[in-house]
């Protein structure tokens, strides 16, 4: 059963690829969002959920993700900000988080997030469309 789970994952994340090697988000169809969405997830599980929670049950070392899109930096109650996240003026939106991914130290110095930064583009937008989806639950 594992196996038959993350080869359906793996075939998600490859026709992610595709779709999206070709077709801006705007043009893209339901069944292609649904697919970046899907990978990114994949891509969350993998690069984000040791420390980011994406449901409000699950504690974790850092903020959670559900609905940062339109969060202001540094606002979510009970978690300890470094000075620089708390006083930023950061509203989280797709610019903002993607250039965060890409090199966060740059982006905001001072936080204290350790991070291995996602400078692929593609596997930017997958995890943009999966924390996008989170803010509107």
């Amino acid at each position: 059963m594992q196996l038959t789970k993350k080869l359906i994952s793996l075939a998600t994340l490859c026709a992610a690829v595709t779709i999206h090697s070709g077709v801006a988000n705007a043009e893209m169809t339901e069944a292609g969002k649904m697919a970046m969405k899907a990978a990114g997830k994949i891509m969350f599980e993998q690069r984000c959920e040791s420390c980011h929670a994406d449901d409000p049950e699950r504690k974790a070392y850092g903020p959670s993700l559900l609905g940062v899109v339109g969060r202001k930096a540094g606002s979510l109650e009970g978690f300890d900000y470094s000075d620089a996240m708390k006083k930023s003026g950061i509203t989280w939106n797709l610019d903002t988080l993607r250039a965060w991914m890409a090199d966060n130290q740059d982006f905001l110095p001072g936080t204290r997030m350790r991070h291995v930064s996602i400078h692929d583009k593609a596997e930017q937008d997958f995890l943009l469309a999966y924390i996008n989806s989170l803010s509107k639950k």
